[in-house]
């Protein structure tokens, strides 16, 4: 079950016993970086830095989950960073305040502001899991001079619309095979792979992914892989909302 349906099981059922797990997903953002208003940096990092995510779990799931990058966070995840490295990047550190006011004068910059906020839509699929989620960052971004409606679809049309690059801003949940950075970077942000949905291709990045595949020292891989994790984040590539926990 998940931790919002666990409150239900332990009212009916007081003694029941219950365990949190990770799941290896995380719920993240997906942005067309070809056509406005995310084809322009300065919106993708006032984005990041707009983002709450002790607020997403909050609102979301009971206050579980863990905050992290692309790779699955510790202790559950062996290759993640920790939260103390997470802090430096844009969007991650302590001071929310701080952060959106640094994301509304990018905001200014770009030429919007209270009285012209921008307008977007938030591409979702009509499941809970999707659409919860997509109502909290709208809820976000208003503190940031954006307007953020709802676009929702089934999912028998959510891959077609993707596939078609037919939105400006989709909320995803990813989920993850193993707990490896091969299988994240590769499938996720490698320019031609076909679970690379948002395309996103960045080919500097992508040579950093074989140094990090061959490298046979486990401390030096684990770096290498902090290092490009922080490169992604640093470039809006998908950036990540939570990484979930279900009970059983």
């Amino acid at each position: 079950v998940n931790m919002t349906q666990l409150r239900d099981v332990r009212r009916q059922s007081p003694r029941v016993m219950c365990e949190a797990t990770a799941m290896n997903n995380n719920t993240n953002i997906m942005l067309n970086r070809e056509v406005p208003p995310f084809d322009n940096p300065d919106i993708r990092r006032a984005l990041v830095l707009a983002l709450d995510r002790q607020g997403f779990m909050n609102a979301l799931t009971e206050g579980s989950g863990t905050i992290g990058g692309h790779l699955q966070p510790p202790p559950d995840g062996l290759w993640g960073m920790p939260a103390e490295v997470l802090a430096t990047l844009p969007g991650f550190g302590p001071d929310l305040e701080k952060n959106r006011e640094e994301a509304r004068a990018l905001m200014r910059k770009a030429g919007y502001g209270p009285d012209r906020p921008l307008a977007i839509k938030i591409f979702t699929r009509a499941v809970s899991l999707y659409r919860s989620p997509a109502a909290v960052l709208a809820n976000q971004l208003q503190d940031i001079y954006i307007e953020a409606g709802l676009d929702v679809v089934e999912t028998s049309h959510w891959f077609t619309r993707i596939g078609r690059r037919d939105y400006s801003l989709a909320l995803e949940t990813t989920g993850n095979a193993v707990d490896d950075p091969d299988q994240a970077f590769y499938e996720h942000f490698a320019c031609r792979s076909e679970r690379n949905y948002s395309r996103y291709c960045n080919p500097e990045i992508e040579r950093m992914f074989e140094s990090q595949s061959t490298e046979l020292d486990v401390d030096k891989r684990r770096q290498l892989a902090w290092d490009i994790d922080m490169k992604l984040l640093a470039d809006a590539a998908r950036p990540p909302l939570v990484w979930n926990r279900a009970a059983t």
